[in-house]
């Protein structure tokens, strides 16, 4: 029988996504059975990213600054600007190699059903962040599900009055399809014909 301690760790892990109770415990009886070389060093490594890690103020990706690397780089493309609904959405584009811009994370979909409105999501921001730059061209890369549709022509009513162009992923992206599942020749393919949803 587990202690009290072994327990609460189990149901700790069981909460991160993809782990369910059965795969929680064998993860912890791993760690258990390497302190040195797995537990200690996991146990060190989250609490340095839970004190270091911050929102970059920008796009809303994570790094240990307040703008994140991707904001900073010169290199980068300021005009176009892609739109996404979580960190491992821009993960995934950027496993690609193949988009050269930058980001804006939504932080989730418009979802009646799960209670989450345009409020809830950084819209706002990145109304201010077109405004503010010259930015001429908005990707929206949400995912093709029923909410991520949504949210997409959400976004595209309130830009219809800007002067920039609205494009939107387009083959490569099954209809369902989440950006984290896909391989990187799919995402890349995505990219490169992603279709023009207004004239400017």
């Amino acid at each position: 029988m587990e202690s009290q301690e072994i327990k609460n760790l189990i149901k700790l892990m069981a909460k991160i996504p993809g782990l369910g109770p059965r795969s929680a415990r064998r993860s912890v009886l791993n760690l258990i059975k390497n302190p040195e070389k797995l537990m200690l060093p996991l146990a060190k490594s989250l609490i340095e990213v839970s004190e270091n890690i911050k929102m970059c103020s920008i796009c809303g990706n994570i790094d240990s600054d307040d703008i994140c690397g991707i904001c900073k780089d010169e290199k980068r493309d300021k005009s176009v600007i892609c739109v996404v609904e979580d960190i491992t959405d821009l993960w995934a584009l950027e496993r690609s190699n193949t988009y050269k811009g930058r980001y804006h994370i939504l932080g989730g979909v418009l979802s009646a059903i799960d209670g989450i409105n345009a409020e809830d999501l950084r819209i706002q921001e990145l109304l201010n962040n077109i405004k503010a730059n010259e930015v001429k061209e908005v990707i929206l890369a949400t995912s093709a599900t029923l909410a991520g549709q949504t949210t997409s022509f959400y976004i595209t009513d309130l830009l219809e009055n800007m002067n920039v162009t609205i494009s939107r992923l387009a083959q490569g992206i099954p209809i369902g399809g989440e950006l984290d599942y896909l391989d990187d020749g799919t995402i890349g393919a995505a990219l490169d014909s992603r279709t023009i949803l207004n004239k400017k």
